[in-house]
């Protein structure tokens, strides 16, 4: 096996695949670049969403600024956002293959088509603001409660159009092979809403059950600045790309009928999800008003969703992102077999951290919960609401993480069609059982009851995506070798004792504290699967152990 460079020259067409094995040294390096900028943006994301909590708390408050600040990000992958993310990278070395310019002119079409699209959608929602908090607020609100939320809404809406634009740059950055800015940025963003919580935390002293009209100023400007930082800080790495925008209207005939196709499906892919989405927001944000159920509702399942994918974001999505430009290429030149082998080590090789970290929330949920929220006003209660939900939770970030990988499979294959037609079983899974826990659990149980649902839905998504993808891509090739079926049995052979030995040594060390249980469960787990790697022929873990002794000389 050679190692090949996965960076595409802006000038010219990336090589054809060789249908060999991935270039491991390439894509774990690229994949290491962007993880550790994923390590401290969700670490400093930790401290943002304490810093937050500690503030507004996990009442109406923070409901409320919970839905100002997620209405954006919604209404941006609802419409548009969805569809950059898997149709740029294909779309983009596909045009460097086939173009005399390298992509040069498409990708500046491509720019300033999407760009006019967010200006016009961005203007359109914080216009319609009040349209917005409705459909995702109950109608228990007061006149002055709603109120709060839609000012908080306005403040925030105008992020939609720099979400746009930061992930228009980061792709175009992907696409040459330029990994590491789209995942250390978003570190600054934190640094800015960690100082404006902070500042409104020391002025105010928070667990107030209202805001000022300067306070929803200084909260809803600060949100937005952060993802104005945020997208802005890429344009230094597109300078060193040599990568110049030059905006260009000639849109007609300039071959953009495929990826706005390509795109429609997936809007309507996202619209299903966020119908889902609507679903538990609705019902979660009800649970709140209801006896037993203060403290219990969308704060805390959001807090404990924005944990739960951390593993899946540090892992997976920097594993795919470096592993799909080459996939891009493979099946542009109809080498499916190529695509094969990367989703095939993509899935082993996120399974071989992910699981782990599944395991780790399921056993450790009070004090991992405890150590990244259990401060200012989030009581006693709200962190034990938040560790339950945690463990519902856990059982299906492994099937999550799967998911995204199967659907850049398809997505590498400029299909986005198959995706939206299997991704309806997660939909119909999710909002179904979702509101089975609402109508027949109590109030206290309802929102991890919709955790559950949502663990059971990828899990039964991830499970038809394999299997359809599978026979898309064709027959395996003999030998067969490692497949990620039997990593997972392998892995969830060694979890399942790490799982009793880390819980073991959280109970005996919480005396000490919540950190100190927390770090002794942690290192007793992680201790565990090691040990069990080489017996249990782990390679996916005991590659990686190899490589970090070579590396530290030992």
């Amino acid at each position: 096996m050679t190692a090949t460079d996965t960076r595409p020259d802006a000038a010219d067409p990336p090589a054809p695949a060789s249908g060999r094995s991935p270039a491991k040294t390439s894509v774990l390096r690229s994949g290491a670049l962007m993880a550790a900028g994923s390590v401290v943006s969700r670490a400093t994301g930790f401290v943002r969403s304490a810093v937050v909590l500690a503030a507004l708390g996990t009442a109406f408050l923070g409901d409320g600024y919970a839905v100002a600040n997620t209405v954006p990000n919604i209404i941006y992958m609802l419409l548009i956002g969805g569809a950059l993310n898997a149709v740029f990278v294909p779309e983009l070395v596909r045009a460097a293959k086939e173009h005399r310019d390298g992509g040069a002119a498409y990708t500046d079409r491509l720019l300033t088509a999407c760009t006019v699209a967010l200006l016009v959608l961005t203007a359109a929602a914080v216009l319609a603001a009040p349209l917005v908090v409705d459909a995702y607020t109950p109608a228990s609100y007061t006149d002055a409660e709603r109120s709060t939320v839609v000012a908080l809404a306005r403040f925030c809406l105008p992020q939609i159009l720099f979400y746009g634009l930061f992930t228009l740059l980061g792709q175009v950055l992907n696409a040459r092979g330029r990994f590491g800015a789209m995942m250390w940025t978003p570190v600054l963003n934190n640094f800015v809403i960690i100082a404006v919580f902070g500042w409104f935390l020391y002025a105010s002293g928070g667990g107030r059950g209202g805001l000022t009209a300067a306070e929803t100023r200084l909260l809803g400007l600060g949100t937005t600045a952060g993802i104005v930082v945020q997208a802005l800080a890429l344009v230094p790495a597109l300078r060193a790309a040599r990568f110049r925008w030059r905006p260009r209207f000639d849109w007609r005939g300039s071959g953009l009928t495929r990826p706005l196709r390509n795109a429609g499906w997936l809007v309507m892919l996202v619209l299903t999800n966020q119908f889902a989405y609507w679903v538990v927001t609705s019902l979660s944000t009800t649970v709140q008003d209801q006896p037993g159920g203060a403290g219990f509702g969308y704060a805390a399942y959001s807090s404990a969703y924005q944990l739960w994918i951390v593993p899946q974001g540090i892992v997976t999505v920097s594993l795919v992102t470096a592993l799909m430009p080459r996939m891009s290429s493979a099946a542009a030149s109809g080498d499916l077999g190529a695509v094969r082998r990367d989703v095939s080590y993509a899935l082993r090789s996120s399974a071989a951290l992910v699981l782990p970290a599944a395991t780790l929330f399921a056993a450790l949920a009070p004090w991992v919960m405890d150590c990244v929220s259990g401060y200012g006003s989030v009581t006693t209660e709200g962190v034990t609401a938040m560790a339950g939900m945690l463990m519902a939770f856990a059982p299906g970030l492994v099937a999550y993480s799967a998911q995204y990988v199967l659907a850049r499979g398809f997505y590498a294959l400029s299909d986005t069609r198959t995706p939206f037609f299997l991704n309806l079983v997660v939909v119909a899974l999710n909002a179904g059982l979702s509101y089975a826990a609402y109508l027949l659990l109590p109030a206290r149980w309802a929102v991890t009851g919709m955790a559950a649902a949502t663990s059971l839905a990828f899990i039964g998504g991830a499970a038809v995506t394999a299997l359809v993808l599978s026979r898309r891509l064709g027959p395996r090739p003999a030998p067969r070798g490692a497949t990620a079926l039997r990593t997972h049995l392998r892995l969830l052979a060694a979890c399942l004792p790490a799982a009793a030995a880390g819980y073991a040594a959280a109970r005996a060390a919480d005396g000490l504290g919540a950190f100190a249980a927390a770090g002794a469960g942690t290192a007793a787990l992680a201790l565990v699967v090691v040990l069990l790697a080489r017996p249990l022929r782990l390679t996916e873990i005991t590659d990686l152990l190899d490589s970090l002794r070579r590396k530290t000389g030992r």
